[in-house]
């Protein structure tokens, strides 16, 4: 909890020798607009962006394999985000209410999206999901109201339910044909959508 509340912080460069970013270290750092992460960082605890309302990009370095639940929670502005390649999970709200983050790229080695995942990203218009990931948590997708269109890897074998809820914008979606009747409550919700099978 190190800066959590700092409300005038704009930006900061963390140095190198700093492995680990604790739980709420920069909560509500409202102001806090551009940060520096240091190249040999592992791991991102709880909370330790949530709430930074004027962040607009982030990089997360190479060697991170743990963003931490509610990660990037309700930061408003952030627009660009580059997750590291051994990330192996987006867990649970990571990303809810980034209202305009428009695109992200899921890394090859990630196996859940965890629940609520991108919940509120209004944004959101293309998300690409690796054959990797094998669980998608419940709502992981809700009230994506820019999302067009979504490919569901054959690797998925765990789904939650109401994934595309409010995804008013999505017009196809893709799922492998041998899951066919596991999608069907998801897909229930999206009737304007066109379903292709793979």
């Amino acid at each position: 909890k190190a800066f959590e509340g700092c409300k005038s912080l704009k930006s900061i460069t963390i140095p190198n020798w700093v492995t680990r970013i604790g739980e709420r270290t920069f909560q509500d750092c409202k102001s806090l607009e551009s940060i520096t992460l240091p190249d040999w960082l592992k791991e991102m605890g709880t909370e330790s962006f949530e709430g930074c309302k004027s962040l607009k990009s982030i990089t997360i370095p190479n060697w991170v394999t743990a963003i931490g639940y509610r990660g990037f929670q309700f930061c408003e502005s952030l627009e660009n985000v580059t997750i590291s390649d051994w990330v192996t999970e987006i867990p649970p709200y990571a990303f809810e209410g980034c209202k305009s983050l428009k695109s992200i790229t899921i890394p090859d080695w990630v196996t859940v999206i965890g629940e609520r995942a991108f919940l509120d990203c209004l944004s959101l218009e293309s998300i690409t999901i690796p054959n990797s990931v094998e669980k998608i948590g419940f709502c992981a997708f809700d009230n994506c109201r820019s999302l067009e269109s979504i490919t569901i890897p054959h690797s998925v074998r765990e789904i939650g339910h109401g994934l595309f809820f409010h995804c008013f914008s999505l017009t196809t979606i893709t799922i492998p044909h041998s899951r066919k009747s596991v999608w069907q409550d998801n897909l229930d919700v999206c009737r304007k959508a066109r379903i292709l099978y793979h």
